[in-house]
C-alpha cells in the first residue's frame, strides 16, 4: 500500500458496483487527481447471473470471475476486509489476509459492500446448507451433485441411495430457480453415464414461501416457470417453509418430510451485517440510506449503491408507486447503471460540481431455466413483451453475456458456449480439491516412533 499526499477515495467491496465505480471514477479523473483504494476480502469480482451456469458446467468458472488488479489499473486493490469506519476522523480500519489490522485515512468514501445470503435460525442449516453467492459455492455445488450420483451409483444400501439422490433447494426467486433447472439439466444428462442410476431415481424439492416463483418476471410467466420445471419431474411446494434440516433430514411446515445431502439455500440476500459498524445512516432493512444523487443522507462525501443501498426508485416515483416503497431492486441491471452515475458524482463532488439523480425504468427480466429453457419478460415504453422457451433463453444467454464486464471475459463466455454447441457437457466430481493434501499427507506423514526394546523397558522400571 502506498502512502499518498492526494486526495484518497476508498471503495469498499470489489462487486459489481466497486469495480464499475472505480473503473468509472479512474476515466473521468485528471491525472494525480486523487488515489483511488479498493479494499475486498477477494482479488475479484463473481458475476453472480452466471453461477447457476457455472454450477452446471456450461460455463468455466474462472471465467465468470474477473480480476480486481487488471482491471482497475491505476488503483490500489487491498485484499482483506474494512472492519470499521470512524466518520468523525475519516479513517478506515483494515484487517489484510494476513498481519496485524491497520488505520487507512480517506477523503471520500464509496460503500459498495453488496449483500450477503439472508437466513434464519433454522436447525441444522449452517452445518448442512450450500449458498449461491459465490463462485466458490458454485464449483463446490457442482462437484458435490456428482459426488451423490457416483454415491448412489457404488452402493446397494437403499437408505444411502435414497438420500444420496434427493436435491432439496429452498427459494424460489432468479437464484434458487435457475439453479435447480441448471442442477436437474446437468444430473439428467449426467446419469446416462451411470450403470444404476437414473433420472427416475432423482427427487429433485422447490421451497419457498411465496405463493409464486421468479416473481420477477410476472405472475404469467412465473406460472409457465413452474409448470416447465414440474413437467420436467421437479417437486414445488409454495406457501412452505422449512423447519429444520439436523444431519440431513428436512422437515417442512406443511408437514414433507424428507432425508437429503443436498440442501442448497437460495432464499434471498440482506444488506453485508457489516454496514451497522460504519457510522452511517441505515434503513429499516439495514441498506444504506442515500439520496437519489446516490450520496448518503447527511454525508457529502459518502457515497453508496447496489445490494446494499437503499436507493430511491424515480421511475417508479413518477408512475405513481408511493415514495415510501418505491426503492431500487437488488438486480445487476440497478447496480451497473447506478455504478456509473456514482463514478461521475464522486469526481463532481471532490470538485464542487452539481451531481446528477439515478433515474432508471425497468427494461424487464430474464431467466435461464437449463439448457434451451428460459422466461423473459422485455419492457419497451408500455408494451411488455413475454418470452418463453429457447427465444427467452437466447435473450438470456444475450443480456448477461454482454453485461459481463470486460472485452476478455465476455469472449471467454461466448467461446464456453460455442464449445457447448458441439461438445458434450463433462461430467466429472473434482470433489478432491476441496481437500487437495489429503492424499499427499497420507503418504508423506511421519511415521510413528518406534517402540522401546523390552530391555530398555526393564531398566526404566
Amino acid at each position: 500500500m502506498s502512502t499518498t499526499e492526494r486526495p484518497r477515495i476508498l471503495v469498499v467491496g470489489g462487486g459489481y458496483v466497486g469495480l464499475y465505480a472505480a473503473r468509472r471514477i479512474l476515466k473521468k479523473m485528471r491525472f494525480g487527481e486523487a488515489t483511488v483504494t479498493v479494499v475486498d476480502p477477494r482479488s475479484y469480482m463473481t458475476y453472480q447471473p452466471f453461477l447457476p451456469e457455472a454450477a452446471a458446467g456450461s460455463i468455466s468458472p474462472r471465467h465468470v470471475v474477473v480480476p480486481l488488479r487488471r482491471v482497475v489499473r491505476g488503483a490500489e486493490v487491498l485484499t482483506g476486509r474494512v472492519t470499521t469506519i470512524d466518520q468523525d476522523r475519516k479513517v478506515a480500519t483494515i484487517a489484510p489476509l494476513v498481519g496485524e489490522a491497520y488505520e487507512l485515512p480517506f477523503d471520500y468514501l464509496v460503500i459498495a459492500m453488496g449483500a450477503v445470503s439472508r437466513t434464519f435460525p433454522i436447525p441444522g442449516l449452517a452445518e448442512q446448507g450450500i449458498g449461491m453467492k459465490g463462485i466458490e459455492e458454485a464449483i463446490g455445488l457442482r462437484n458435490h451433485v456428482l459426488e451423490q450420483l457416483d454415491k448412489a451409483d457404488s452402493t446397494t444400501d437403499e437408505e444411502v441411495r435414497r438420500k444420496a439422490l434427493t436435491f432439496v433447494f429452498v427459494g424460489g426467486g432468479f437464484a434458487g430457480a435457475e439453479t435447480i433447472g441448471e442442477v436437474e439439466d446437468m444430473a439428467r444428462d449426467a446419469a446416462k453415464y451411470y450403470t444404476n442410476v437414473k433420472r427416475e431415481d432423482m427427487r429433485f424439492i422447490l421451497v419457498d414461501a411465496a405463493d409464486k416463483i421468479l416473481p420477477e418476471v410476472g405472475p404469467k410467466l412465473g406460472q409457465y416457470g413452474k409448470e416447465h420445471l414440474e413437467g420436467r419431474g421437479i417437486e414445488i411446494y409454495l406457501s412452505t417453509s422449512m423447519d429444520s434440516c439436523v444431519d440431513g433430514h428436512v422437515v417442512l411446515k406443511n408437514g414433507l418430510e424428507v432425508d437429503s445431502n443436498t440442501i442448497v439455500w437460495t432464499a434471498g440476500v440482506k444488506p453485508n451485517p457489516a454496514l451497522a459498524r460504519f457510522g452511517l445512516p441505515l434503513g429499516p432493512r439495514g441498506h444504506v440510506d442515500t439520496s437519489a444523487k446516490l450520496q448518503v443522507q447527511g454525508m457529502d462525501y459518502v457515497w453508496a449503491a447496489g445490494d446494499n443501498a437503499q436507493v430511491p426508485d424515480l421511475a417508479a416515483i413518477k408512475a405513481g408507486v408511493p415514495a415510501e416503497r418505491a426503492w431500487c431492486p437488488p438486480n445487476a441491471q440497478h447496480a451497473l447503471r447506478q455504478a456509473k452515475v456514482l463514478g461521475d458524482n464522486v469526481v463532481a463532488g471532490m470538485r464542487g460540481f452539481p451531481q446528477k439523480e439515478y433515474a432508471h425504468s425497468n427494461k424487464g427480466a430474464v431467466a435461464g431455466l437449463g439448457l434451451h429453457k428460459g422466461v423473459a419478460m422485455i419492457v419497451m415504453g408500455k408494451m411488455k413483451i413475454k418470452l418463453k422457451g429457447r427465444l427467452a433463453w437466447y435473450m438470456h444467454r444475450g443480456y448477461h453475456g454482454m453485461a459481463m464486464p470486460t472485452w476478455n471475459r465476455k469472449i471467454r463466455i461466448f467461446a464456453d458456449w460455442t464449445l457447448g454447441m458441439f461438445l458434450k457437457r463433462e461430467v466429472v466430481s473434482l470433489g478432491a480439491m476441496e481437500t487437495p493434501r489429503e492424499e499427499f499427507y497420507e503418504a508423506a506423514k511421519p511415521a510413528p516412533a518406534p517402540a522401546a526394546p523390552a530391555q530398555e523397558k526393564a531398566k526404566a522400571s
